[in-house]
């Protein structure tokens, strides 16, 4: 599953926010600016975290995401499955340069299984520079350039079938 989810989200085809596809129930979540973290927790009673991957990566294996980012020898690659109530919603990937876990930062390496949403937007220090929405076969994702301190971070995310952002189109 993991496997999948995470290639699946590698796959995603990025499209302007002005695309004909798009809802405006899907983009009420594609284009969420708060801590999708937050939200997934409106929809069940307990959000966890399954790390698949952590740990540093080259440029060659981060892909071309790293355009997107400062150029240097190595980042900080965490892939997860955000999961509502133990069911996979959302996977994840987060792309650090190590320029930017200098200082408090540094803490984006001792995640854990703890959200990287909840460390996100506890920081006063947050700003978001641009949210894509993509697509891959049926399923939704985006991706976001963040900074804390002014020090950028690229994260992904797919939604996977069960996440309550499909529930919503349903309706």
């Amino acid at each position: 599953m993991a496997d999948n989810a995470l290639s699946q989200l590698r796959s995603l085809e990025w499209l302007p926010a002005s695309s004909p596809l798009l809802s405006v129930a899907l983009l009420d979540w594609l284009m969420e600016e708060d801590s999708m973290t937050q939200r997934f927790e409106r929809h069940c009673q307990q959000v966890t975290v399954k790390v698949v991957r952590e740990g540093f990566a080259g440029a060659e294996e981060v892909g071309d995401e790293v355009s997107f980012l400062p150029e240097e020898p190595r980042y900080w690659l965490r892939e997860i499955l955000l999961c509502g109530d133990g069911e996979p919603w959302l996977a994840g990937r987060t792309i650090v340069p190590e320029s930017t876990l200098m200082g408090p930062e540094q803490m984006l390496q001792q995640l854990g299984t703890r959200p990287l949403g909840r460390y996100l937007f506890a920081s006063s220090t947050l700003t978001r520079d641009f949210i894509e929405p993509g697509q891959f076969e049926n399923l939704w994702g985006r991706r976001s350039r963040l900074r804390l301190s002014g020090k950028p971070l690229l994260l992904t995310e797919l939604f996977l079938p069960p996440a309550p952002l499909y529930q919503s189109l349903s309706v």
